[in-house]
C-alpha cells in the first residue's frame, strides 16, 4: 500500500466522526493542507504552471501592447509601468531592468504592428493565453467542455479591454489613499496610523480580490462566491508571502546568480513567473476543494466505483434531467444533481460522460444537461447499456473472448432486455413523481 493511501486511511478513518467541533475543525484543516501538498507533489499543478510560463513568454508583450493601447485612450498609459514593476519587484534591481526592457518591447510593438493584421495578431495571441489559462482551470475543476469560440472571443476581449482601465483606476485610488490630506493631518496619532494602514493593506486586499475574481470567472462552470473568495484569500496571501521570500532569496543569492551572467535576469524572471502561476493554481485548487470537499481524499485519482453504482447513478441522472424537462425547470448541472442526490462529483463525472457519448444527454454551454430523446421513447435498457458498454473504450473489437464468456454475455443482455421490456425513462420518471421520497 502506498504512503498516500496510508495517510488518507488515517485522515479519513471513521473513528474521527465523533470528534468535538474544535478538534474536527483542526482535522479538516489538516485534510485540506494534505490534499494541496499531495496535488503539488503528485498532481499536474506543477506541469500546468510550467505550461503557463511558456504561454506567458509568448503572450506578455502582445497582451501589454493591447493593454497600453486601451488605457492610452484614457491618458493613463504611463501608470501601467508601476503595475508591471510591482509584479516584478521580487526580482530586486533586476525587476526594474526587466520592466524597462519589456516596456521597450511594448513600445516597439505599438509603433510597429498595431494596425491591420498586426493588431489582429496581438489580439489572437492575447486570447490564446486566456484560453490556455481557462484550460488549466477547467482541468482543476474537472470541467471537460471549454467555452464556445463565440463566448471565448466576447468574454476574453471584454476582460482584456476593461481590465487595464480597472487596474489603473484602482492604482489611482490607492495612491489617493496614501496621499490623503486627512491622513497627513492626523500624522502619528493612533487614528492617523490606522487610516494610513489602509493604503498599505489595501494592495494586498486587492490582490486577494483579484485572485477571487479570476477563480470565479475563468472556469467554465458555476463557482460559488464563497469558494472563490476562500481560494483568493489563500492564493493572494501565498503569492505575497512568496514574493517576500523570493526577493530575500534574490538578494542573498546574488553571488550565486551572477554565475549565469547576463542570463541571470532571464532565469530569475522565469522562476518568479513559475512561482506566481503555481500560487494562482494552488488557490484555484483550494477553491475547488472548498466547493467540492468530496474530492479531498482522491484528488486527481480516479474514484473506485462498482458497476452497480454506475448503473444506478446513470438512471438517477436521467430521471432528474427528465423531471427538470417536464416541469420547465432550468437545465440541471452536474453540481445540481450532486446536491440533490449526495452523489460526489467524482462519481457523476464518468457516468455523465458515458451518457453523452451514447447520445442520451447533451451539455449546454453553461454545463446544463438536456435529454437528446423523448423520455417516452428512451428504453431503460439503453441507459444501462451506455454504462456497461461505453461507445469509446480502450480495447477494440479484435478481442477474442472465450466462447462460454461470449455466450454468457449474450444471455445476460437477453435477460436484461426481457426484464426491462417495454419500460422507458418516462415510466421511471412517473414513478419518481408519485413517490419522490
Amino acid at each position: 500500500m502506498s504512503i498516500t493511501r496510508l495517510i488518507e486511511g488515517w485522515l479519513w478513518h471513521p473513528r474521527w466522526l465523533g470528534l468535538p467541533a474544535l478538534p474536527r475543525a483542526g482535522l479538516v484543516l489538516v485534510r485540506y493542507l494534505y490534499a494541496l501538498l499531495r496535488d503539488v507533489v503528485l498532481g499536474p499543478l506543477t506541469l500546468h504552471a510550467m505550461g503557463l510560463v511558456y504561454v506567458t513568454l509568448l503572450s506578455m508583450v502582445p497582451l501589454l501592447a493591447v493593454s497600453f493601447s486601451v488605457v492610452k485612450a484614457f491618458g493613463f498609459h504611463h501608470q501601467l509601468e508601476p503595475l508591471l514593476f510591482g509584479f516584478l519587484e521580487p526580482l530586486g534591481d533586476r525587476g526594474a531592468e526587466l520592466t524597462a526592457k519589456v516596456l521597450a518591447f511594448v513600445d516597439n510593438a505599438q509603433s510597429g504592428v498595431l494596425a491591420g493584421v498586426g493588431l489582429l495578431f496581438l489580439f489572437i495571441t492575447a486570447l490564446s493565453m486566456a484560453s490556455q489559462m481557462e484550460g488549466s482551470f477547467n482541468r482543476i475543476w474537472h470541467v471537460e467542455q471549454p467555452r464556445s469560440i463565440g463566448r471565448r472571443v466576447t468574454e476574453y476581449l471584454s476582460v482584456i479591454l476593461v481590465g487595464p482601465v480597472v487596474m489603473v483606476t484602482t492604482m489611482t485610488l490607492i495612491a489617493g489613499l496614501r496621499s490623503n490630506t486627512l491622513v497627513q493631518t492626523l500624522g502619528d496619532s493612533p487614528l492617523g496610523i490606522i487610516s494610513g494602514m489602509r493604503g498599505e493593506i489595501l494592495p494586498y486586499v486587492l490582490v486577494c480580490l483579484g485572485f477571487s475574481l479570476v477563480y470565479w470567472f475563468v472556469p467554465n462552470t458555476r463557482v460559488r462566491a464563497r469558494s472563490a473568495l476562500a481560494g483568493g484569500l489563500l492564493g493572494g496571501m501565498m503569492w505575497a508571502a512568496t514574493g517576500v521570500l523570493f526577493a530575500s532569496f534574490v538578494v542573498n543569492a546574488a553571488a550565486t546568480i551572477s554565475i549565469y551572467a547576463t542570463f541571470a535576469i532571464v532565469i530569475s524572471a522565469l522562476f518568479w513567473l513559475y512561482l506566481s502561476w503555481l500560487m494562482l493554481l494552488i488557490g484555484a485548487q483550494f477553491a475547488f476543494y472548498v466547493q467540492h470537499p468530496d474530492y479531498l481524499r482522491v484528488g486527481y485519482r480516479p474514484a473506485i466505483t462498482g458497476t452497480g453504482q454506475e448503473e444506478a447513478t446513470a438512471l438517477a441522472v436521467m430521471v432528474l434531467v427528465a423531471q427538470a424537462f417536464r416541469t420547465g425547470e432550468r437545465a440541471l448541472t452536474p453540481a445540481d444533481i450532486s446536491a440533490r442526490t449526495a452523489l460526489p462529483g467524482l462519481a457523476l463525472g464518468p457516468v455523465i460522460g458515458r451518457l453523452e457519448a451514447a447520445r442520451l444527454l447533451v451539455r449546454t454551454g453553461t454545463e446544463g444537461l438536456l435529454l437528446q430523446h423523448d423520455p417516452q421513447s428512451l428504453p431503460l435498457a439503453d441507459i444501462i447499456r451506455a454504462v456497461r458498454q461505453p461507445k469509446a473504450t480502450d480495447i477494440g473489437e479484435e478481442v477474442r473472448w472465450p466462447v462460454p464468456i461470449g455466450r454468457l454475455a449474450v444471455e445476460l443482455d437477453a435477460a436484461m432486455d426481457d426484464r426491462l421490456a417495454g419500460r422507458s425513462l418516462a415510466d421511471l420518471a412517473n414513478a419518481q413523481e408519485q413517490d419522490p421520497s
